[in-house]
């Protein structure tokens, strides 16, 4: 057994793991990272990364035969499934030497491609190494998780992990679940020229605001998409080619492939955590708000700390954790400034908190600011002029924006600023955007919560009457 005594010992590679690696190194720190599959995690392999590109080849089969609106002649596509996951892997292929082995090591990280197992509360075992560390970061991510439905272990079944992997395009592709992942790759396959049926037991994107929501829907529904909402799968049969799912109201669905999408799990099983005294939840490892473990050497981020689960947010979980276990600073987590996106076209996307809650919050004191896609002359001049955005503000200061549109995961990224730094409705209406942009209804829509303040104010026109008088 070969002994190592270091610094930081990071378990998992994926976007939160090798943050705090490459910062970690490159400050100074004797860092030891494992990873006992593939460089990159979830999101290079499996999630963000393929699903994008399977949406880019979707959309351009898409605009191919939606032209004419432009003054070009509508096209058949003509999609080859198996070339557009090429491209997928080619994608994937072309971000992976970020994530390399070879990249790290050049950083200083040391890379030992095993599972770690905790032997106790600052030591691992990762295949031939025992590893004494000071601080511990547990970065192992989540996978699909797969539900107990009867008859599901009888048929075949594909979930994120194995999807990309699929190079014969289904007939008729079911979907179990319609969060984000499940409604991406609904659109991505109607797209390509399959059928799609999504089964959602509740409502499909059910953590979004209803009324953005239902633009996206609204679309996708125009595309192709049969939805089946308050549809709980109760149980699964049939055979390759021929799988049909039977919900509790009974309702059946039958298709030729089916793709569960029903949330994830965290990858806590090979972590031996017991012996290193690191209570779990439900969610996931139990962290307090400096995303410590119960074992104070120890960290856990990402999806496997059981809050949110985006890759941004290991990133910036990472962020935090370099502070607090390379400095000794005192950090605390927020969720309040922290987005997220769905990547349908139209696009969907929130930071902070929905209408509904904001009014569960704050009563009275909340006011939304509405401004709409077809307002904004990028949009029309695009044909991109279904959605919304909408703000909720409390005395002036955003606390959630809801925005439903053409590249509304690009237009949140300011609002997360807005609302991270505690400014106001006046600091987003004093920017000055380019124009023509999608981005000019983030002024818009602060000028639509400035504008009955200003032109529906009997004071402020008596003034300016006033004022004129006086003019020379």
């Amino acid at each position: 057994m070969q002994k190592i005594d270091t610094d930081l010992l990071i378990i998992g590679a994926g976007s939160g793991g090798l943050s705090v690696a490459a910062g970690a190194a490159q400050m100074g720190a004797d860092v030891t990272l494992l990873e006992g599959h593939k460089m990159g995690g979830d999101c290079l392999n499996y999630g963000c990364v393929p699903s994008k590109a399977l949406l880019a080849s979707g959309k351009v089969a898409h605009k191919a035969g939606h032209a004419r609106p432009f003054g070009v002649a509508d096209s058949a596509p003509k999609v080859d499934y198996a070339a557009a996951k090429d491209h997928v892997h080619d994608v994937i292929g072309t971000i992976a030497p970020h994530d390399s082995v070879e990249r790290f090591e050049r950083l200083g990280v040391r890379v030992i491609q095993e599972y770690g197992e905790f032997i106790d509360a600052k030591t691992v075992k990762a295949g031939t190494y025992e590893i004494t560390a000071r601080r511990i970061v547990i970065a192992t991510g989540s996978s699909p998780l797969v539900p107990p439905i009867p008859g599901l272990d009888s048929v075949p079944y594909e979930t994120n992990e194995t999807l990309f992997e699929l190079r014969e395009k289904p007939d008729h592709l079911l979907i179990v679940g319609g969060g984000p992942i499940g409604m991406e790759m609904a659109q991505a396959h109607l797209r390509l020229g399959c059928k799609v049926t999504v089964i959602e037991g509740a409502k499909a994107f059910g953590r979004d605001d209803p009324e953005c929501a239902k633009v996206v829907l609204d679309v996708l529904k125009a595309e192709g998409l049969e939805l089946a909402e308050e549809a709980m799968a109760e149980s699964i049969s049939g055979e390759a080619g021929n799988i049909t799912v039977t919900c509790k109201d009974g309702r059946s669905f039958t298709g030729s492939h089916l793709l569960m999408a029903v949330g994830r799990k965290p990858n806590i099983d090979k972590l031996n955590l017991k012996a290193a005294g690191i209570q779990t939840t439900k969610a996931g490892i139990k962290v307090d708000d400096g995303l410590r473990t119960t074992n104070r050497r120890a960290y856990a981020i990402g999806d496997v700390a059981g809050g949110l689960q985006f890759t941004h947010v290991a990133g910036y979980h990472a962020g935090l954790v370099i502070r607090s276990a390379l400095l000794s600073l005192p950090v605390t987590t927020k969720t309040d400034h922290i987005p997220w996106a769905t990547y349908t076209a139209p696009e969907l996307a929130q930071v902070g908190l929905t209408e509904a809650r904001a009014r569960e919050i704050h009563g009275d004191t909340l006011e939304v600011a509405r401004f709409t896609y077809a307002e904004n002359d990028r949009a029309i001049a695009d044909r991109q002029t279904d959605g919304l955005i909408k703000v909720m503000v409390v005395k002036g200061r955003p606390v959630g924006v809801s925005i439903a549109g053409h590249q509304a995961g690009e237009v949140i990224g300011l609002w997360s600023m807005v609302i991270a730094n505690g400014l106001k409705m006046k600091h987003v209406a004093a920017m000055v955007a380019p124009y023509p942009t999608i981005a000019e209804i983030n002024k818009r829509v602060a000028g639509a919560y400035f504008s009955p303040k200003l032109f529906d104010n009997p004071m402020l026109k008596h003034v300016v009457r006033l004022v004129q008088r006086w003019l020379p």
